[in-house]
């Protein structure tokens, strides 16, 4: 931390978003070193900066996932935390792979972000409490998920959809299976979320457990 307090960048697309969460951290004795509207100014402003945090919307221009990636391999000093809208288990969960310390959602009360954020950068989890229960699954899922091919839900997948679904669950990050079948991270993301319709559950967990044999 800087003598001036806990020094913050972060970027949003919305700028009412900015402003509100500017006026919370400087009211709480942070200092926001710079803002910015997309993942390539985050990620300017952090090396520019070297901040104690870079606090990252998850979807805006360029992704603050990637963003995300990019800082925390640079600047392993700046902790790097999610502020975002999305509930979802994939940006969870990339996030986290990605190098977050982090991960809140933005119906959180403002006045308590600069308290969250001293306690990242002391050691503590950020993390939504409503997400606590998925990272509790996800932590005591095997790390290697057999997907059963014979399995009743299986039978309702295409051939794609069983694809991206087996290699996330082997542990692969959504950017990592694009990559790897050569598909954008959007399409994968399309895909999951056909999964989760036809299976008619609401998070991935659901899904992998109907889609091991019995």
């Amino acid at each position: 931390m800087t003598e001036d307090g806990l020094s913050v960048v972060m970027a949003d697309d919305h700028a009412r978003t900015r402003g509100l969460i500017r006026s919370a951290l400087e009211a709480d004795g942070c200092q926001v070193l710079g803002e910015g509207a997309s993942a390539a100014d985050a990620v300017s402003l952090a090396l520019k900066h070297r901040p104690d945090v870079a606090l990252l919307d998850i979807h805006m221009p360029g992704s603050g996932i990637a963003a995300a990636q990019q800082i925390a391999k640079a600047l392993p000093e700046t902790a790097v935390v999610m502020l975002t809208a999305s509930s979802e288990d994939e940006d969870l969960f990339d996030s986290l792979r990605a190098g977050a310390s982090g991960y809140l959602l933005k119906g959180s009360d403002p006045a308590l972000l600069g308290g969250t954020l001293r306690g990242v950068l002391a050691g503590e989890g950020a993390m939504a409490p409503q997400l606590v229960a998925r990272i509790m699954d996800e932590f005591r899922a095997p790390s290697k998920r057999r997907l059963g091919r014979t399995s009743p839900a299986a039978a309702k997948l295409s051939a794609r959809e069983w694809e991206v679904m087996q290699l996330l669950g082997e542990g692969l990050s959504t950017e990592e299976v694009a990559n790897r079948l050569f598909l954008s991270s959007t399409t994968v993301r399309v895909h999951v979320s056909t999964v989760l319709k036809k299976l008619r559950v609401k998070n991935r967990q659901s899904a992998f457990n109907l889609l091991r044999d019995s």
